[in-house]
């Protein structure tokens, strides 16, 4: 063979191997393997059930299933709705390329959790018009989220449960005006009137309020939800379930002191609004101490209290308080914090975003900034 033929069939493989080696650089990317795949489910799984644990200020597994558990005793078609709508808030907020640390530790899940209960509450589980409406609702109060985190951000206060009390009034003030939506007759709009009933307080009715306003957190009323709910307090935090006990206390006693039916303070409608608070308050937004402490019941007497005053301005248009008293009160005790430096604040420059360590009871208000 010539020396000019061995050149060009050196020249051929050489172009040959080069080819072969770009194809493999640049070729199609191997699919997904089943050890990733397994990975990425056990992910989202934590991501959902902190979704879950969040709305009780919580970034833990454990009580993120406890609760669920807790849900399913409840009616297994209300633990189904919170853990759809958990999931399904998370995977729009991951869909939409919201914070990663946001996502991880649940603050993109327990807005829609709360959504998909709210809708299954008020318009009845069974029909496949709610489960579609608050399927629906869970993708837009992710977005509400993001809305609200980005302009309350501005001040650096927390978004707490403001998006789906937003979604949560607006549906059901909506609602009794569309027929094929609505399945209740009447609607929900009253004229307030004066409170009427006893309100002495037996033993039987401090120890069902004390529970159910656990559970009225999910809208559910039975006691044993609500122990339920306390035990994942527990599990988590033991300081967490100690604050929230005392705030449950403060929530009775307040509504009886002020004269409130014995029959509202029994069902716990009266007494989860200050437990939220005295969580936020006293070891989430502000360090834990006496004096929080002390700041945080103060702000769930004030939630109590503000719960008839919510009643009477959304009943005539058919609303519900919801958690309202406790979101306009956390924020407003947590703007005057500022002003007090007697009460230390866990908060973080504005330019942090608003996570929550995992497996802790601390929080951080959000960034002005997307999350």
């Amino acid at each position: 063979m010539s020396v000019k033929c061995l050149r060009s069939a050196r020249r051929n493989r050489d172009v040959t191997r080069g080819h072969g080696m770009r194809q493999a650089k640049y070729g199609p990317t191997p699919g997904i393997s089943p050890l990733n795949w397994g990975a990425g489910c056990r992910q989202f799984g934590v991501q959902l059930l902190r979704g879950q644990a969040q709305v009780v200020f919580l970034s833990s597994v454990p009580a993120g299933a406890l609760l669920a558990v807790a849900l399913f005793a409840a009616g297994w078609e209300y633990g189904l709705y919170a853990i759809a709508g958990t999931a399904l808030g998370t995977a729009t907020s991951r869909l939409l390329g919201a914070d990663r640390e946001r996502v991880s530790t649940g603050l993109e899940g327990f807005n829609a959790c709360l959504t998909a209960l709210c809708f299954a509450v008020f318009l009845g589980a069974g029909h496949l018009s709610t489960a579609l409406l608050a399927a629906a609702g869970c993708v837009v109060v992710t977005v509400v989220t993001a809305a609200v985190v980005n302009l309350l951000g501005v001040w650096n206060l927390p978004s707490l449960t403001l998006p789906y009390c937003l979604l949560a009034s607006a549906m059901t003030t909506a609602a009794p005006g569309f027929e094929r939506i609505w399945h209740h007759g009447d609607g929900l709009a009253a004229l307030t009137s004066a409170a009427t009933g006893p309100t002495s307080l037996g033993f039987s009715d401090l120890w069902h309020g004390f529970f159910t306003g656990f559970a009225e957190i999910f809208f559910m009323p039975q006691w044993y939800v609500g122990a339920l709910i306390l035990a994942a307090l527990l599990v988590a935090s033991r300081r967490a379930a100690a604050v929230a006990g005392v705030g449950s206390l403060v929530g009775i006693l307040s509504a009886w002191a002020l004269g409130a039916p014995t029959a509202q303070i029994a069902d716990g409608t009266m007494g989860y609004n200050a437990i939220l608070v005295a969580l936020a308050l006293c070891g989430v937004f502000l360090e834990a101490g006496p004096r929080t402490l002390a700041y945080a019941m103060v702000g769930a007497f004030t939630a109590t209290a503000a719960t008839s005053a919510m009643a009477a301005v959304f009943a005539p248009s058919g609303g519900h308080t919801f958690t309202w008293p406790f979101v306009l009160t956390t924020f407003a005790f947590l703007a005057a914090a500022r002003s007090f430096p007697g009460l230390r604040t866990s908060a973080p420059a504005p330019a942090v975003p608003e996570p929550m360590a995992a497996g802790t009871l601390s929080a951080q208000p959000p960034a002005p900034q997307a999350p």
